[in-house]
């Protein structure tokens, strides 16, 4: 009796390792394919923000296609000329990508 139960105590004892071997490797997997693309996204459109010159053609959080015409970085705002005459302010976190190296698709 005593030996059926220590089989089934051993018995049990595996089975939390093979548990925790596929939680490990489930987080494992998760990570290389979700959260270390996105923080790599992220810091390639943070090192972009950081980079941002006059003249560079973007697109906005919103969606907004323009030409940045001004940077003050004490405050983080960008100004943006989206058509002849009108200037916008955007926060340099909303500023996302660069439209000339984009295709236009018609």
């Amino acid at each position: 009796m005593t030996q059926i139960i220590l089989a089934a105590e051993a018995a049990q004892g595996g089975g939390s390792m093979s548990f925790l071997i596929m939680m490990v490797a489930i987080f494992a997997i998760m990570w290389f394919f979700m959260i270390r693309p996105q923080q790599k996204r992220q810091k390639e459109i943070q090192n972009f923000q950081n980079s941002l010159q006059e003249g560079a053609q973007v697109v906005t959080g919103g969606g907004i296609y323009g030409t940045v015409k001004k940077i003050d970085l004490a405050s983080g705002i960008i100004e943006v000329k989206i058509a002849d005459g009108v200037v916008i302010k955007v926060d340099k976190g909303y500023v996302y990508k660069d439209t000339a190296s984009t295709p236009v698709q018609k």
